[in-house]
This record gives C-alpha cells, structure tokens and sequence, in this order.
C-alpha cells in the first residue's frame, strides 16, 4: 500500500519534503534569495523566483521596484503583460511602446507604456539584445500543430492560456489578455521588410533589469517564441528577482532622454499627485 494512502501517511510524507529545492519554485522568504546583483540588501528583495520553462508566475510590484530577469542557460522567453495594480483597465500597449518612441527594438532605455499615456516600466539594463514586441504570445492551435498538443494541463503548454492562469490569480479575465512582450528572444527587420526570427539558444545569463514606475501587476509566461521553427519544444528555465529602489527623479536619463518619454513620465507623476 502507498504511504500515502491514508490520512496519516500522506502527511507525514508530505512534512518529510520540509526544505525540498525543485529547480523552479519561489524562494520564501524572499530576502533567503542568493546570487543578488551588487549593492542590493537581501531585507530589500520582496520577490525570487525560478519560473520553468513552460511555466508561469505573476506578482504586484510596488512603484520604484526593480525586476531582474535571467535567462539561466540561454532558452528562456519571458512573454510580459502588464497592468496598473490599482486600476487594471490600464494595461501595456505594445503599439504605442514601439511608435511613440520610434523604434522597432527594445533595448535599455527604453518605456514600456501603457494605453493611457503613461510609462509602466523602464528597461535600465539588458544584456540579451533580442526582444520582440510584434509576434505576441503562442497559443493552443499553433503548439498542437507544431508539437502535438497545446493545452494547458499537456507536455507544451502555450503563452495565452499560462497568461489566462496568471491573471485569474489578480482577479482578472480572457478579456484582459493582452498583446504582450517577448523579453529574450528577438525579431530582426530587413531593408526589404523580410524578418529573421532571434531564437537562440543563446549564451546562458543573458539578463534585463527593469524598473516599475508605477504600482503593478505583472504576469510572466515562459513558453518557447511563437515563431520559434524547432519542432521540439525547448525553453529553459528563467529567475524572476525584484527589489525595493528609489522613484525615478525629476533628473533620470532616462526620463529626460526625449520629448515623448517626459511626457509620458510626466503623466505618471500626474496620476500620483491625485
């Protein structure tokens, strides 16, 4: 018989796996997080966590946080959605993040702004150079056709339906999944408008550090890039790291780096002094 067949067995197996590291699960408490970048305070991070690859997480960012993500052994794909905690009909627009700042590539230094005029989050540094915010996030038919199935309760969940398990956890919908960004795996144009999918797999550590001006929600799904042409379903596990900083001063660079950014800071300071 199991050892978990009855009430009592099961609970004492259960409290024997008191201290079991898996390769991907939150670190709690979270100022228990090793390998911190320089400079920050275990008492300062308020969230670690190893997301693995066909996995999902989701967390509420103070305003001035810091997210760190790495790609752990360079197959990682980080699809990002992101709302304004307090009112979440405010979410990312990936239209406007690329237009307003002219620019088809996302690299540090750059807003990712949300449909109402505001930065949502700034890209402080990245050592991947190969993001995507046109290709949004795989779905069910698109994984059963290139694996075999797609669902997600089978081997090769997809991005939308990891997404739709992540906001419900906010409270929130199909409806409020929208198009997101792909950190990690990136999208090249050609004078011609041709495209060439960045896929990897890369050099392992590639890291992004991004910073929440505003306070939020965000909804991460690690799933292999939509265009991603390999027929076997690989991604690699990615660490989720955030910590308490300052809010962006009136002289950031990164705030004053153009007309369009300012502005869009602008409205957030606006929005608090409400």
């Amino acid at each position: 018989m199991s050892q978990t067949a009855d009430p009592s067995g099961a609970r004492t197996h259960a409290r024997a796996q008191a201290g079991t590291r898996a390769e991907a699960m939150p670190t709690i408490p979270a100022a228990a997080a090793t390998d911190l970048p320089p400079g920050v305070a275990a008492a300062d991070v308020t969230w670690d966590e190893t997301i693995a690859g066909g996995g999902y997480a989701g967390r509420q960012l103070a305003r001035s946080a810091r997210l760190r993500l790495v790609d752990l052994k360079g197959d990682a794909c980080a699809s990002l959605l992101i709302f304004n905690a307090e009112r979440p009909i405010e979410r990312l627009n990936v239209a406007d993040t690329l237009k307003v700042q002219w620019n088809a590539y996302l690299g540090a230094g750059s807003l990712l702004l949300s449909d109402m005029g505001r930065v949502l989050m700034s890209i402080l540094e990245d050592t991947a150079g190969a993001h995507d915010g046109f290709c949004g996030a795989s779905n069910e038919a698109g994984n059963a056709a290139k694996y075999g199935d797609g669902g997600n309760y089978g081997r090769h969940p997809n991005a939308r339906d990891r997404f739709m398990l992540g906001v419900a956890k906010f409270g929130l919908g199909h409806r409020d999944v929208h198009p997101c960004v792909n950190l990690f795996k990136g999208l090249l144009f050609a004078a011609d408008a041709t495209t060439e999918p960045q896929v990897g797999p890369f050099a392992p550590g590639r890291q992004v550090t991004l910073r929440a001006d505003m306070d939020l929600l965000v909804v991460i799904a690690n799933c292999p890039h939509v265009l991603d042409p390999r027929t076997d379903y690989l991604v690699s596990p990615l660490r989720a790291t955030a910590w308490r900083g300052p809010v962006t001063p009136p002289d950031d660079p990164i705030r004053n780096a153009t007309p369009e950014g300012l502005r869009a800071f602008q409205n957030v300071e606006d929005y608090f002094l409400r």
